[in-house]
């Protein structure tokens, strides 16, 4: 599988509950922070409920 590298580029002040929690379990919790993580569908799932929160590319 891919790995994608996530990295948070906005803040998560006013934001839902809910987008905070998915920010939190992808494990970004500054902004400007990045992790890396397998592709699969939960992941993926999280991804596109903060997508306009954060950035993603695809590691080597």
């Amino acid at each position: 599988m891919a790995k994608l590298v996530v990295k948070q580029v906005r803040s998560q002040i006013n934001c839902p509950k809910t987008q905070k929690l998915g920010l939190e379990a992808l494990g970004l919790r500054r902004l400007g922070q990045t992790v890396e993580h397998e592709s699969n569908p939960a992941i993926l799932g999280m991804i596109n409920k903060v997508k306009h929160l954060v950035s993603v590319t695809e590691s080597k």
